[in-house]
């Protein structure tokens, strides 16, 4: 007889002695208590605190601005802001990375009569906008494709991505330090980028380069926010601000800086240590809302 069978079996019998299966239930109980209080911690922070905190109250630091109506946090409240101090122009996105396509970066700016290009790896995103009639009128252009440094110039190219646009936002986990690199060609009037808060803000730390090379899920992947500061400058912007879980970071072009963003511009001053654990959605499960013209 197998002696993996008599194992499972007296597993079974364990599992289901009383006292063992109320512990069970108990741990299960708590795990979930402790969910539902992270959030509503975070909820009491982001919408009742961060005005008086010392750090965040003042004005000029974007993290009071955050809301969420298709971003996975509050991205799309900083990206609001953000075009509320500098002005919009052609009003074009380009998103890389852009998941499930209801909960990214640029899906509200869709709905709010944007247009732009998204590229993702995997076809999921297509579910989203199929049958979609308010997608169909060439507001939207999309691309499943592997990019890396070498090719998101090109790519952006034969997409017709225009050299200058208001919005790039770069989530692909591994590379996003490289394809931004990639793109010094392209100057779009902001940036956002995902950052590896696992890396202390004084630590200029990227991960080894590899184009075919994809996230295993572990911390090693992207590169730190000091990283992305010294890279943005290089290309001429500057740092303004990061999200509160500490997922996204910021950068507007040095030509449209004011006094409206929080100097200095470095990761000293803007970095938000990791807080994934908050991430939750805060509202009916997310979906591109329809799309408004003549906004």
């Amino acid at each position: 007889m197998n002696p993996r069978f008599f194992l499972d079996k007296l597993i079974r019998f364990y599992l289901y002695l009383p006292v063992i299966r109320e512990l069970n239930e108990i741990q299960i109980s708590l795990k979930r208590y402790y969910s539902k209080m992270t959030s509503l911690q975070a909820i009491n922070l982001a919408d009742f605190h961060l005005n008086n905190h010392p750090r965040y109250g003042d004005p000029r630091r974007l993290l009071s601005s955050q809301f969420q109506v298709c971003s996975q946090n509050g991205e799309d409240g900083i990206i609001h802001e953000i075009f509320r101090r500098v002005g919009t122009t052609s009003k074009i996105f380009a998103e890389l990375g852009v998941g499930s396509g209801h909960e990214n970066n640029s899906a509200f700016l869709l709905s709010q009569g944007w247009t732009g290009f998204w590229i993702d790896g995997s076809r999921r995103f297509l579910g989203s906008i199929k049958n979609r009639d308010d997608l169909r009128n060439g507001c939207l252009k999309y691309r499943v494709d592997f990019v890396n440094k070498e090719n998101i110039s090109v790519i952006f190219t034969q997409m017709g991505v225009p050299k200058e646009f208001d919005l790039l936002s770069l989530d692909i986990d591994q590379n996003t330090y490289y394809v931004w690199e990639g793109l010094q060609s392209f100057r779009p009037r902001v940036v956002v980028v995902e950052y590896n808060a696992a890396i202390p803000p004084s630590v200029e730390w990227k991960v080894r380069y590899d184009p075919n090379r994809i996230w295993n899920g572990s911390q090693n992947f992207g590169a730190s926010l000091k990283a992305f500061e010294t890279l943005g400058r290089n290309l001429g912007y500057s740092l303004v601000g990061c999200d509160f879980v500490g997922a996204n970071a910021f950068f507007v072009r040095n030509d449209l800086i004011t006094d409206q963003f929080l100097e200095p511009f470095n990761s000293e001053n803007h970095y938000e240590p990791p807080r994934y654990s908050i991430c939750h959605r805060r509202s009916h499960p997310s979906a591109i809302l329809d799309r408004q013209t003549g906004l």
